[in-house]
């Protein structure tokens, strides 16, 4: 159970560092900014169905809600969006920072209720790990 809660502060703590260090970015940057490598994240998401109700009544509280309308916003890129089976679906985004409370906007306002919501910020690190491992293979 330590590790557990161990990952979850972690994350709060990435979650706050990246909110912390584009705060006065985010006051001036319009809403429509791009990814580029010095500000972009990944943000994975799970949308964990709500079981106790059937797969019809769901879709039509996300029409009512107009999920599909808002999710994703413009600007933001679907890196992957599968369907977990048993659990939900799991969406990846590639985001600025900046962007990073207007998707969580979205969320609230549009897919509570159908789903329970968990989020996972995250940097690409694919470079730097591929790079370390050619250095160290020399």
């Amino acid at each position: 159970m330590r590790g557990r809660n161990l990952s979850w502060m972690a994350m709060a703590v990435l979650a706050a560092a990246l909110m912390f260090g584009t705060m006065a970015q985010a006051q001036t940057s319009p809403t429509n900014a791009t990814p580029t490598p010095d500000n972009a994240v990944l943000l994975t998401i799970f949308l964990k169905h709500d079981q106790s109700r059937p797969l019809g009544e769901l879709n039509a509280q996300l029409e009512r809600q107009g999920f599909y309308k808002a999710f994703p916003p413009d600007g933001v890129e679907v890196v992957s969006w599968y369907v977990m089976m048993g659990i939900g679906q799991v969406v990846t985004l590639r985001l600025p920072a900046s962007r990073l409370r207007e998707v969580n906007r979205i969320i609230e306002n549009s897919a509570w209720g159908a789903y329970h919501t968990e989020f996972y910020p995250t940097y690409d690190y694919k470079a730097i790990g591929i790079g370390n491992h050619e250095k160290a293979m020399q």
